[in-house]
């Protein structure tokens, strides 16, 4: 029997999607627990035991100063590079939404001057259920995945831009993860939904897969949509964390 990887969730004051993540996490053979910041602070050999580390969406800190703007601080400061060892050493590292937009102000995943996650281009919040894509071969969170994930949005900051040199290096380097399939909901250079380090193990996504592990989230389940699920996901990152 294989053994069952343990993955943690890191918090922040004003996180609230990790039962979410907790959910799917078990619903795809792991075990999980959450720690917060004082914790790690307090122990930051958890994040060393762990074989998986995801952190989930909300609105840490409330967005002050930008979405994971202090989120990311707080974890430089507790941390420091870690998070990218952690990932050279072969275990998968999920960012999902606000955990996307603090991976980027962390500048694990591509950020800095050459990208960044800014206010929708409508100009405000958008929660609705998307489509997205999984594109990339490079990243070993998607390289299984056929079928798109059909899931929902919530957020006020998720357009993904960046400089043409940067498109160019992500698309070149295959570290587009995801596309939107269904029209883009933010505004996003090229239909972005989601990327990787170059590593592969490092994934960031604004939509939220752990919002649809099992077939009765559906927002059509009653007409018989079954489709679009996010547990896949979920599945190979174990599967990574396994290996």
């Amino acid at each position: 029997m294989t053994a069952q990887p343990h993955a943690l969730v890191i918090t922040a004051p004003g996180t609230n999607r990790h039962p979410d993540v907790m959910f799917a996490l078990r619903q795809a053979g792991a075990t999980a627990s959450t720690v917060n910041l004082v914790q790690l602070a307090q122990n930051p050999d958890a994040l060393r035991a762990a074989q998986m580390i995801v952190i989930a969406g909300g609105f840490s800190f409330a967005d002050a100063l930008g979405a994971g703007r202090l989120f990311a601080l707080e974890l430089e400061h507790i941390i420091g590079s870690e998070l990218e060892l952690f990932a050279k050493s072969g275990k998968p590292v999920l960012g999902i939404c606000n955990g996307f937009q603090t991976l980027v102000r962390l500048g694990v995943l591509p950020g800095g001057n050459d990208a960044a996650l800014g206010h929708n281009e409508q100009g405000g919040f958008q929660c609705r259920w998307v489509s997205m894509k999984p594109v990339s071969k490079n990243c070993a969170w998607t390289e299984r995945l056929t079928d798109d994930i059909y899931c929902p949005i919530a957020h006020g900051e998720g357009r993904f831009t960046c400089d043409d040199k940067t498109l160019q290096s992500l698309q070149q380097h295959d570290q587009i993860a995801f596309t939107y399939s269904s029209p883009n909901p933010n505004g996003s250079h090229a239909d972005i939904a989601g990327i990787c380090d170059q590593t592969g193990m490092v994934l960031g996504m604004m939509p939220h897969p752990e919002n649809h592990i099992v077939a009765r989230q559906h927002p059509q389940f009653h007409r018989g949509r079954r489709d679009g699920l996010g547990l896949p996901l979920f599945e190979q990152g174990v599967r990574i964390a396994n290996a």
